[in-house]
């Protein structure tokens, strides 16, 4: 998940239905950047708008949907995008049959039977909360393909949710409870697994572009995930985000990088700087991008990183 992923509000076992209680957390960042996107999102969903959340790895899209929908002080349901997923994994479907039979031996010599079978059907997550009023947590939903996802433009739009025909006692389909929210979000830039989203969702989404975290929010993070002193936190966050100015085209490390040098060198006697041989291994290790491949490539985020390590530590 995202970087910010234990701060983010609690999520305690899911119910029977799948939904549970999103819980603000005191160990969740909130910077005045964070506090101003979630004002805006809030004001979305108020007014009864979805919200999307889109941006590259590591900008806290995930625990940021979970943050919101913790305001919202609402259950919630939460799924994951998937290529595989149909129409009945967001909706639902038929699970098997009930069968009944009545017996009438009143009189000895007579024998009546009477049977009724009746179609047995389950909601899945998105009837769940159209049902109940629950906010729905659509995580990475370009995962999922458009014929999947078509099933919520009548959702956002009509308020309604059409069933397949379930029988001639069933209803067809469910009136979207007014207490009904969703938050979406997605990866800008991945380009394995995901699926074009077709104009009409996007029509109806309010959609909030994340980039990287400012520094300050940045250091807060890193500092509360690893556990570092506040001065070391800012020497990592200012070396992560050195190396991202310069290789813009190899998509720079995110703050998990910073988060994870952080927790390396927490625990470690051994300084961090130009002088030491694990540190200038560990930053190449961590600070690499996996895309930046080929050895011109290579051989120029290696000069970037060394040129971070001495302009940030000296």
């Amino acid at each position: 998940m995202e970087p910010n992923r234990p701060s983010a509000p609690s999520r305690p076992p899911s119910g029977p239905d799948g939904a549970f209680v999103p819980e603000p957390s005191d160990e969740f960042v909130v910077t005045p950047v964070i506090e101003r996107v979630t004002q805006r999102a809030r004001a979305y969903l108020d007014a009864g708008y979805p919200v999307h959340l889109t941006g590259m790895s590591g900008t806290g899209k995930s625990s940021l949907a979970f943050h919101i929908a913790a305001q919202l002080g609402r259950p919630a349901v939460l799924l994951h995008g998937d290529s595989e997923f149909d129409r009945s994994d967001l909706v639902g479907g038929q699970v098997g049959y009930r069968k009944s039979q009545v017996v009438d031996n009143f009189i000895s010599s007579v024998l009546k039977k009477s049977e009724d079978v009746r179609k047995v059907w389950q909601d899945k997550r998105l009837a769940t909360a159209c049902r109940k009023g629950y906010t729905f947590i659509y995580d990475e939903f370009t995962r999922s393909q458009a014929q999947a996802n078509n099933v919520l433009l009548s959702v956002l739009e009509e308020r309604i949710l059409n069933l397949p025909a379930r029988g001639p006692h069933d209803d067809n389909y469910i009136q979207v409870h007014p207490n009904f929210r969703a938050i979406f979000t997605s990866n800008t830039e991945e380009y394995a697994g995901t699926h074009d989203t077709q104009s009409a969702l996007l029509d109806r989404l309010v959609t909030i572009e994340l980039d990287h975290p400012d520094r300050e929010t940045e250091v807060k993070v890193t500092q509360k995930r690893s556990g570092i002193d506040a001065d070391a936190a800012e020497q990592v966050v200012d070396l992560v985000r050195t190396v991202r100015a310069a290789t813009d085209r190899y998509h720079g490390p995110s703050v998990r990088a910073a988060i994870l040098l952080a927790r390396v060198f927490a625990g470690r006697e051994e300084e961090m700087g130009p002088h030491s041989d694990f540190f200038l291994d560990t930053c190449g290790d961590v600070l690499r991008p996996s895309r930046a491949t080929g050895p011109s490539a290579a051989g120029d985020l290696e000069a970037h990183i060394d040129d971070a390590i001495v302009a940030v530590f000296g």
